[in-house]
């Protein structure tokens, strides 16, 4: 079963977003910051990750560098509703980034951006 690691402050979005993701079948992990999201990621090692930038403790590129400290081939996508730091997204980029959504997103961007990633 493929695991997800979805990272999100906004708990509305992240418990919506978690319950249509084992909706559909999928086995997820969650976390609130990037601190928490590091963690997570040590320990249940998910096939993809999707990550909020804009986060309390530590944003989503801190949190994406160390994943990738981690696990050098990790699949990880970022999401914004704000303007980005272009130098840290030049670096995640180079370092691997999948993909990079605004909010608002539909579910199904996300749905199909899981699919095209995890399946062999």
């Amino acid at each position: 079963m493929t695991v997800i690691l979805f990272v999100d402050d906004d708990t509305d979005l992240l418990g919506l977003n978690t319950f249509m993701l084992k909706n559909i079948g999928y086995e997820t992990v969650t976390a609130t910051n990037g601190e928490e999201a590091v963690i997570k990621f040590r320990e249940s090692v998910p096939d993809i990750t999707i990550m909020d930038i804009k986060m309390p403790k530590m944003d989503g590129f801190d949190a994406f560098f160390k994943m990738k400290k981690i696990k050098e081939d990790a699949k990880i996508i970022l999401i914004s509703a704000y303007a980005v730091d272009e130098k840290k997204l030049l670096k995640a980029k180079s370092m691997g980034l999948l993909e990079m959504i605004s909010k608002p997103y539909d579910f199904e961007e996300i749905e199909n951006i899981i699919k095209k990633y995890t399946q062999s």
